[in-house]
């Protein structure tokens, strides 16, 4: 799963309950072309106003929260 502004599909809305590797991109460039051609999913955190996006940091919190609150559902 690649986390980039480009994705059309946020990431509550798939399943993350499988076996996965998360990919994230660097802050100023964000995820090469290949890798994001090569991804099974692509997924998007929503923003709201002017942030275009977050820390990379911060990204990954938010995603791997929901990782794990989908396994501890099930």
């Amino acid at each position: 799963v690649s986390v980039s502004e480009k994705a059309t599909d946020f990431y509550y809305k798939k399943n993350l309950n499988i076996p996965l590797a998360v990919v994230m991109g660097a802050e100023d460039v964000g995820i090469s072309t290949d890798l994001l051609r090569i991804s099974n999913e692509l997924v998007k955190i929503p923003m709201l106003g002017k942030i275009e996006s977050l820390n990379v940091s911060v990204a990954t919190a938010i995603i791997l929260y929901e990782v794990v609150k989908q396994r501890i559902k099930k």
